[in-house]
């Protein structure tokens, strides 16, 4: 009995808790685009004596809650770091079994085994495993509004990846509630690269409706991938880092000029609501500026030159 009635107070007070949160974050205030660079996930699986495979499926999982609470609290896009080009330097094998902190458990030996005989690669898996996520989660994004955009080097992705894909992209086309943004083989050199290219081949092409002194910043920001969702909230208003590391890692460079940046010692795994609503919470504290002074500021100035 005394253990039902602290269950049910400890309930009330996580309630209560979460209301006062979610009250705390400004509807009016929240960033209409926040990307993602979910980190964490190998060291979260070692932390635990698992599997580095079982650390990326948990990290799915919270890609997919982080999803669904974007569409809930309204923001407009939601951009996530799912796999860089960087990360093809990645082992081809999986860690032997004597790298695990912990004895795995008895279910994991057989798979630890195939692992030691180099029978599955991680991004073999990790390539699997985001084709899992956007074949499992088509149906939910078509029936709650959001829209699916792929970006990055096509040429990087499997062939089944790329039409799943395009099966997802072209099922979700007329949803607006939320635009999901997965960066597959996508780097932030690569995008500008690629969108430098696409203009290039505009003025070679002897076209009179551009010439190379009429490209400007415009004209190229919207030749970078995240353009699919309109030039307006193309830039993330707000990106979040995960696990501890302080840089952006080859991330919407272009992008990214005046994003606000956030980062936690949070394993992606962990990355949960709480999480979530602490980092839009210090977002809506900050004064953004975009290189220019604020009012206060403007004031400030006016009144000692006077």
């Amino acid at each position: 009995m005394l253990s039902r009635i602290l269950w049910m107070l400890w309930s009330l007070l996580f309630v209560t808790a979460r209301r006062t949160q979610l009250r705390a974050v400004r509807p009016e205030s929240l960033p209409r685009h926040v990307a993602v660079v979910p980190d964490g996930n190998r060291r979260w699986a070692q932390a635990r004596g698992r599997l580095t495979a079982d650390g990326h499926d948990a990290g799915c999982r919270a890609v997919e809650l982080t999803v669904r609470l974007s569409r809930e609290w309204g923001i407009r896009v939601l951009t996530v770091f799912v796999f860089s080009l960087e990360n093809f330097g990645r082992p081809k094998a999986w860690p032997p079994l004597h790298s695990l902190s912990h004895s795995p458990s008895p279910d994991n030996i057989f798979t630890l085994f195939l692992n030691s005989l180099n029978l599955k690669a991680e991004v073999d898996y990790l390539m699997a495993m985001i084709e899992r996520l956007i074949r499992d989660n088509l149906d939910e994004y078509a029936r709650n509004g959001i829209r699916l955009h792929v970006i990055g080097d096509a040429s990087r992705q499997p062939a089944s990846l790329q039409s799943t894909a395009r099966e997802a992209e072209e099922t979700t086309r007329s949803n607006s509630e939320l635009h999901l943004i997965l960066a597959i083989c996508y780097s932030g050199q690569w995008d500008i690269l690629q969108a430098c290219r696409q203009l290039a081949g505009e003025v070679h092409q002897g076209s009179s409706l551009l010439r190379a002194e009429d490209i400007d910043e415009a004209l190229l920001a919207g030749k970078l991938a995240t353009s699919v969702v309109g030039t307006e909230v193309a830039c993330p208003d707000l990106i979040i880092r995960t696990s501890g590391e302080q840089r952006l890692s080859n991330f919407l460079m272009w992008q990214s000029a005046y994003s606000e940046l956030y980062f936690t010692d949070t394993l992606w795994p962990d990355f949960g609501e709480e999480d979530y609503l602490q980092a839009l919470s210090s977002f809506q504290g900050r004064e953004r500026r975009f290189g220019t002074r604020t009012a206060s500021e403007a004031l400030s100035v006016a009144e000692k030159a006077v």
